[in-house]
C-alpha cells in the first residue's frame, strides 16, 4: 500500500496523522531505558498508537500525497477515501490488515478495532542509526561474595610477619577494588561512545542534506525583480493554509484579499518547492486550529489545509 509509506513519512515529522473516516496515528516520545531482566538497552524513541475517534480530515495526508505525486488536492483526497474504505472492508471480512513498518489491525471479539504497533520501528529522528542491544550482566555481587568468603576463611593479620608471609591477600584486595571501579568506568565509556556516535550521525545527516540542497539549485536567466514585503510575525505552529504561490506578488495580493475579509493573513515562508505559502491565520493550540479549519473549509475554501511547523 503506497499510502502506508506516505503515512510513515509523516509520522517522522508530525505527532498526529489522520486517515479521514478511519482513525488517527499518534506518536509518543519515550526516553532511553534499560530492561533489567533481559539486560537490553533501548535508545530514546517515538512509538505510535491508534485512536479510532479522530477521523475528521485535517488535510495533512491528502496535501502530502498531492505534493509528492504532483496531483491536485481532490484527486489525492479521493485516494485517501478509497484507502480508508478498503481498510474498513478488509477488517469487516475478518482479515488482519498490516501496514509495513507501522503495525497491524484486526477486529477483536467485541468487534472493535485493535492495533499493534511495529516494535522495531522508531519514529524519533534524533535516534537515527541507534538500535537496541543486549549487554552481558555485570556480576559485581558474585565477586563481593567470593571476597567475603575468602576473608572468612583467611583472616587478614596486621603484623609485619604475617603480611610478608601472605602477600596474595594484598593483591586480592587490589583486584576487588579494580573490578568495582571498572564497572563504573564501563558505564561511563558506554555513555561517551553513544554520544560520540550520535554526533557523527548528526554531522553525516547535515552533510547529506546540504549536498541535496546544492544539487537542487536552479539558474534563472531572467529573474523577476525582487520585492520587499513586511508582515506581522504570526505566533503558533498550527497554520491554516490558503494557498501557495510561485510569484511573490500573487502571494501579496492573496494576503490583502484575506485581510480585507478580517483574517490575520500572513506569509509564513517559502516551502521546499519554492512556493510562497499564505495562511489565513496561525494558532498556538491545535484544537483551535482544527475548529478554524473546519469553518474555513465550509464557508471559504474547501481546499484549505493545516500545516504544523514552528516559524523562525
Amino acid at each position: 500500500m503506497q499510502i502506508a509509506s506516505y503515512i510513515k513519512d509523516l509520522l517522522y515529522r508530525y505527532e498526529c496523522v489522520i486517515i479521514p473516516g478511519f482513525g488517527a496515528f499518534i506518536t509518543h516520545f519515550h526516553s532511553a531505558k534499560i530492561d533489567a531482566e533481559t539486560q537490553t538497552f533501548y535508545p530514546p524513541g517515538k512509538m505510535v498508537s491508534f485512536n479510532k475517534h479522530l477521523q475528521t480530515n485535517d488535510g495533512l495526508l491528502a496535501n502530502y500525497i498531492a505534493t509528492v505525486e504532483n496531483s491536485n488536492y481532490e484527486t489525492a483526497l479521493q485516494k485517501v477515501r478509497n484507502f480508508s474504505g478498503k481498510l474498513s472492508l478488509e477488517l469487516a471480512e475478518g482479515k488482519t490488515v498490516t501496514l509495513n513498518d507501522i503495525g497491524e489491525f484486526f477486529l477483536n471479539k467485541e468487534n472493535k478495532v485493535e492495533f499493534f504497533p511495529e516494535e522495531n520501528q522508531n519514529f524519533y529522528t534524533g535516534s537515527f542509526g541507534l538500535t537496541r542491544f543486549v549487554s552481558t550482566k555485570v556480576t559485581r555481587e558474585i565477586y563481593k561474595e567470593q571476597a567475603q568468603a575468602l576473608e572468612e576463611r583467611t583472616p587478614i593479620l596486621f603484623t609485619p610477619e604475617k603480611r610478608q608471609s601472605k602477600p596474595y591477600l594484598k593483591y586480592a584486595a587490589i583486584a576487588l577494588i579494580a573490578l568495582t571501579i571498572g564497572g563504573f568506568g564501563g558505564m561511563k565509556l558506554y555513555k561517551e561512545k553513544v554520544e560520540e556516535y550520535n554526533f557523527a550521525q548528526k554531522q553525516k545527516a547535515n552533510n547529506l542534506l546540504e549536498n541535496k540542497i546544492q544539487e537542487a539549485t536552479f539558474v534563472i536567466d531572467n529573474p523577476l525583480p525582487s520585492i520587499k514585503l513586511t508582515f506581522l510575525k504570526q505566533k503558533g505552529k498550527y497554520h491554516i493554509i490558503a494557498g501557495a504561490f510561485r510569484v511573490a506578488q500573487n502571494a501579496d495580493k492573496k494576503i490583502k484579499e484575506l485581510s480585507s475579509k478580517g483574517y490575520s493573513a500572513s506569509l509564513i515562508g517559502i516551502n521546499k518547492y519554492g512556493l510562497h505559502q499564505v495562511a489565513y491565520q496561525s494558532f498556538e493550540d491545535r484544537v483551535d486550529a482544527l475548529k478554524a479549519l473546519r469553518t474555513i473549509k465550509k464557508t471559504q475554501n474547501p481546499n484549505a489545509w493545516m500545516l504544523v511547523q514552528d516559524l523562525d
